[in-house]
């Protein structure tokens, strides 16, 4: 495998722990916002938690323990285990809590890592680790998301908006992330290749690669599922013509 820079490696590295910290303070807000007996507490277990993931995900993928060659092919193990995960997170009493929680605003604005991480991958493929359609140079449009991620996250600030324009960029930031997941599956090198180009989709198999699947994409999905429950939850405040009601941007309760 070509080895990474070290500014791709750090650049990597760094957001996947900004993402994780992030987290972990809109587990402690969130829980504050709907008036749990120990926002501390469900902090600390869920940071134990997400420690324990990122972790053991890096160790195993260090030591050569995920391989889509392997027999049984322990990466096609891992990945089912990151999306059960992922909708366990979005759709769980803490999922619901963060959707009750927090603002729209920030759980839109919490997809803007798509775009520094679009980045880094584009930086990947120019060295060599990763194939060009998994890139914004290919296939991959995923960086759209995390510019209008931005804009929306801005609209929603500074004023009123129909939650249509939430709907739809839900949808569409769901169907990018869907299609670069098609094209990593499809380049990976199992019997579903269909892009042959090298090198193959087998970065993720090493660390700190690995957490592209395991904390990024984890978190896109379970983000995307969580602003789907919090617009549930402001459609519950909009009246007949599907205007915000007042207040609507704030955090409500469960």
């Amino acid at each position: 495998m070509v080895n990474a820079s070290p500014l791709l490696v750090a650049a990597f590295v760094s957001l996947a722990f900004a993402v994780a910290f992030a987290f972990l303070i809109a587990v402690y807000r969130a829980a504050v916002a709907t008036v749990h007996p120990d926002p501390r507490g469900l902090t600390a277990r869920v940071a134990a938690g997400t420690a324990v993931w990122i972790a053991l995900t890096g160790a195993l993928a260090a030591a050569g323990m995920l391989s889509f060659s392997s027999r049984p092919p322990t990466m096609l193990v891992l990945l089912p285990a990151i999306f059960a995960i992922a909708i366990w997170l979005g759709t769980s009493r803490l999922g619901g809590r963060l959707a009750a929680g927090l603002p729209l605003a920030a759980l839109v604005g919490a997809q803007s890592f798509r775009l520094p991480l679009e980045l880094t991958m584009h930086r990947a493929y120019t060295e060599g680790l990763m194939p060009v359609q998994m890139s914004y140079s290919g296939r991959n449009l995923d960086i759209v998301t995390g510019v209008t991620a931005i804009v929306v996250a801005a609209i929603l600030v500074w004023r009123p908006v129909s939650l249509w324009l939430v709907r739809v960029w839900n949808v569409v930031g769901l169907a990018l992330l869907a299609n670069i997941l098609t094209v990593a599956v499809l380049s990976a090198p199992t019997p579903l290749r269909r892009f042959h180009n090298e090198p193959a989709n087998v970065w993720i198999e090493h660390a700190p690669w690995v957490w592209l699947p395991a904390v990024f994409v984890l978190a896109a999905i379970a983000g995307h599922i969580l602003v789907y429950r919090r617009l549930r939850y402001e459609a519950r405040q909009t009246d007949p013509v599907g205007r915000a009601a007042p207040g609507s941007g704030r955090a409500v309760t469960l």
